[in-house]
């Protein structure tokens, strides 16, 4: 069982600029000034043991898409522009035709516009399954591929497509997944999703916003997350942003994430939704500041912590 990221930031995607590229490869350079490289391997070796992922590779810049691979068919959570990176790695590998089930946390534009780029729906022999827990799933993708807002109606995608409204207090199987959803706090309301399967769980909890000041409010949430392997969680903000300026807009924090994966017995605790403003070198120090943060727990409780960047793979 994989999980594989194909899109990790939130709100908007966030470009990559040709001065953020120059920024590196001069930060690269004056890291390894004075050695003197004797082959391809040496230089890849130093790259990969002396440079910090801010400089060497970077966290991507598409809204958010996951896969969770077990199996002949595809499962993802949400379509947002990384869809179209895992539309592209399906047709360069040739494994069409295929069904493909996408699990929407919710229906926001970042959310849901990957989905008109997604090249397997206009091939037909493939089959689109959404699952969701709001009204008009269908009239939502529908109407975001109606003119004046985009040029080819969902019609015009050959693969058969189907829309399925779950419902909150029900448990849902498909592929030997047990799955199960939790409604969340957001503006229009969100959802998150729990899968397990042969003892492994995974939770996919997005765009919520969690205070530490409510024990009563957090226990369902804690329930939820109990024992995962991998909890996939909102952290877009700071904690001080959450406390000053943005209050109610319908996002967590890096801290609060920590607090609730704690809490719950969680494994990896995977922070997503990347804020679209922060440039690679602040995630970096977000992740850094979060795993200080963690070492206060490090004796008591040896949590995972890692940040999801676009083509990241972990192993369930």
């Amino acid at each position: 069982m994989k999980v594989i990221i194909w899109g990790s930031r939130g709100s908007l995607p966030a470009s990559i600029q040709a001065s953020m590229i120059r920024q590196k490869i001069v930060k690269a350079i004056e890291k390894s000034n004075q050695i003197r490289f004797q082959s391809k391997g040496e230089i890849e070796n130093f790259i990969d043991s002396e440079l910090p992922f801010a400089v060497k590779e970077c966290y991507g810049s598409n809204t958010s898409c996951v896969e969770l691979r077990d199996g002949k068919d595809f499962i993802l959570f949400d379509a947002g522009s990384g869809l179209r990176e895992f539309g592209n790695y399906i047709l360069r590998s040739g494994k069409i035709p295929a069904n493909f089930h996408i699990f929407m946390s919710h229906v926001h534009w970042d959310h849901i516009h990957g989905f008109p780029f997604f090249t397997p729906a206009y091939i037909k022999g493939n089959k689109v399954s959404f699952y969701g827990f709001h009204e008009k799933l269908k009239e939502t993708f529908t109407e975001q591929q109606e003119e004046p807002h985009f040029p080819v109606p969902i019609h015009y995608m050959q693969a058969e497509k189907k829309f399925v409204q779950l419902d909150i207090g029900k448990q849902y199987d498909l592929m030997g997944f047990r799955i199960k959803g939790m409604e969340q706090n957001h503006p229009g309301k969100s959802f998150g999703y729990s899968f397990e399967k042969d003892g492994k769980k995974i939770v996919y909890a997005t765009d919520s916003e969690h205070v530490l000041d409510s024990d009563k409010a957090l226990k369902p949430f804690i329930n939820f997350f109990k024992n995962a392997d991998l909890l996939i969680f909102d952290a877009q903000y700071s904690l001080l942003d959450v406390i000053q300026t943005k209050k109610n807009w319908g996002h967590s924090s890096n801290v609060v994430g920590v607090e609730l994966a704690v809490r719950a017995g969680v494994k990896h605790y995977c922070m997503f939704h990347s804020e679209p403003t922060h440039s690679d070198e602040t995630l970096d120090k977000i992740l850094s500041d979060t795993r200080i943060y963690r070492s206060m727990y490090a004796n008591s409780y040896p949590l995972k912590i890692s940040l999801a960047y676009d083509g990241m793979e972990i192993e369930i």
